[in-house]
């Protein structure tokens, strides 16, 4: 982990309708590292990944890459600059088997043809379990299986910036953590920079360098994780 910001959102207020979920949010992800973004629900964290990958446009404030201020904040553009993103709930078609769905997410983000074997045999390595099913189709995987796709889809654009979504809905922790440490790998070695938003404070803590507790569409704290070893410190957070 270096100090250089690769990720920031400033000022960003952002909101539906006309009523605002988050209002004033300063956050900076930085070059290869773990932030774990915790919160109750509702506090407005999956509307924050929405919006530093262009998914929602903030009313105020902007977003920026390697300190730069994104022009075109579409996801097509920010894939380019190297962002990718794991939505929560994982997002699958059911109807196509799991190579179909990695070979339309590579024809979506413009991967060349003659690249695309070459870029299917990387995710594989990273996780290789996916092998095992990788001609069934996506819904009658159970959830981890469907996680494990989601998340190798996400990787097929080689990103340096990784949002994830709440990836633990649905899974026991030892599943979570084997689906986790191979991410948290392939960030030690290729420097990847992440954005983990989790529920399951515990087991996200594990493989986080920092927090940042989330309430109310606001930062209310930042630390490292055995800040957060006291339960009690924990629960006043929430």
């Amino acid at each position: 982990m270096t100090d250089r910001v690769v990720l920031e959102g400033r000022g960003l207020v952002v909101g539906y309708g006309g009523r605002p979920i988050i209002t004033g949010l300063d956050i900076a992800l930085l070059e290869n590292e773990v932030l774990c973004l915790i919160g109750h629900n509702g506090a407005g964290k999956s509307t924050l990944l929405k919006t530093l990958f262009g998914l929602l446009r903030p009313s105020a404030g902007e977003v920026r890459v390697d300190d730069a201020p994104v022009d075109d904040a579409e996801p097509r553009a920010l894939v380019a600059k190297g962002l990718a993103m794991v939505p929560e709930g994982r997002s699958v078609f059911p109807s196509l088997t799991v190579g179909e769905t990695l070979r339309m997410a590579m024809w979506a983000t413009g991967l060349p043809r003659h690249e695309q074997r070459v870029r299917i045999e990387w995710v594989l390595d990273i996780l290789p379990a996916i092998t095992e099913f990788l001609h069934r189709r996506a819904g009658t995987l159970s959830g981890g299986q469907q996680q494990m796709v989601s998340i190798g889809r996400a990787l097929l654009s080689r990103p340096r910036i990784l949002l994830l979504d709440e990836p633990s809905i649905g899974l026991a922790p030892k599943l979570f953590q084997d689906l986790l440490q191979p991410i948290r790998q392939l960030q030690k070695t290729d420097g990847l920079s992440i954005l983990l938003v989790e529920q399951n404070v515990r087991e996200a803590l594990k493989i986080s360098d920092r927090v940042v507790v989330m309430k109310s569409g606001a930062m209310i704290w930042e630390g490292v994780p055995s800040d957060l070893e006291d339960n009690r410190k924990l629960m006043e957070l929430y």
